[in-house]
């Protein structure tokens, strides 16, 4: 064998080796969320493959079929598990997920919540949602003025941390007694007339409203989970000849739900940045991966109430703003 067939091997080797050390280093990141269809969670998506890119991790992905599916969660932290995944970011649909969580951890796994808090996870990386809830209280009330306050409350369902604090948070804001935030029972006044649970769904916001205006026809103020039950508010209001006579107030900040804000169909709204989280995640993750430092606590990744019109003494962005921040398709 001739000296430079010999050195040509011996390189081709060492590159095959560096080749698959670097593969052997690739970090896996694994995200879970509610749903593949909400545009929270698409955007979310996004920002976690641009910062996996990025950062030169591998991402897996995985949701459930609808919000609650926690049957779908557990089987994607089983399944990323047993792939390699140093970090599994989740946005969660229940407590149901903990024990596969906790066994994902006794195996090395970095568990990181994504919006959703549960207990048990190395760290959140969220909205301030009982802020947010605060903020769209706030602006209802200052948009009301002194007519007396007969609330409808369309909520996610029963016992979720993020609906909970929203609800909540949205009572305190309006200046009506309300639980704090680590509470996950649902703050009841007299002024909340009506209350019913969307799943942060635009059809089950309808029939939700629709409920709600057979019991109460003067409801004049709609707490809402999100921008897709909002919409589903102002349908059936709508339908009633009453959509001019009530103020809708939700949270997320997505295209949809800003350009809906400039149309009137909601007077404001409290906008988060699910790209922000996912990508901090990630982040987190390669880190993890490659020093063994783990993410801890809570880290605010923002909120901002974005409004169709501003009331004095109440913070707010335009809809401009709004626009610039947006997420989804509009």
């Amino acid at each position: 064998m001739s000296f430079k067939l010999k050195a040509t091997l011996v390189l081709a080797g060492l590159a095959f080796a560096s080749g698959a050390a670097l593969a052997q280093k690739q970090p896996i990141i694994g995200l879970i969320t509610k749903t593949e269809t909400n545009p929270f969670f698409v955007k979310m998506k996004e920002g976690a493959q641009a910062e996996a890119k990025k950062m030169g991790a591998k991402l897996m992905t995985a949701s459930g079929k609808k919000d609650g599916d926690t049957a779908a969660q557990i089987a994607a932290i089983e399944t990323m598990t047993a792939a390699g995944a140093k970090t599994i970011l989740i946005t969660s649909s229940g407590d149901a997920i903990i024990p596969a969580v906790k066994k994902a951890q006794e195996k090395g796994v970095q568990v990181i919540a994504l919006d959703s808090p549960f207990e048990g996870a190395d760290a959140l990386f969220a909205t301030d949602n009982y802020k947010a809830g605060i903020l769209i209280g706030e602006y209802a009330k200052a948009a009301l003025g002194a007519k007396p306050a007969k609330i409808a409350m369309l909520d996610l369902f029963p016992g979720h941390p993020v609906g909970a604090q929203r609800h909540n948070g949205f009572m305190k804001g309006f200046g009506l007694q309300a639980l704090d935030a680590k509470s996950n029972e649902l703050s009841k006044t007299a002024e909340t007339v009506c209350a019913g649970d969307t799943d942060g769904n635009q059809a089950k916001g309808q029939t939700a409203m629709e409920n709600c205006l057979q019991k109460n026809p003067d409801i004049n103020v709609v707490y809402t989970i999100n921008e897709p039950a909002a919409a589903g508010a102002y349908n059936a209001l709508k339908k009633a000849g009453k959509d001019k006579d009530v103020i809708i107030v939700s949270v997320d900040g997505g295209c949809a739900g800003v350009k809906d804000v400039s149309k009137g169909v909601i007077a404001a709204t409290s906008q988060q940045y699910p790209l922000k989280m996912a990508a901090m995640g990630v982040a987190a993750g390669v880190e993890y991966a490659k020093g063994g430092k783990k993410a801890s606590g809570y880290v605010d990744t923002g909120v901002t109430l974005i409004a169709n019109k501003m009331i004095k003494g109440v913070d707010a962005k335009d809809v401009k703003v709004g626009t610039q921040l947006c997420w989804g398709k509009a």
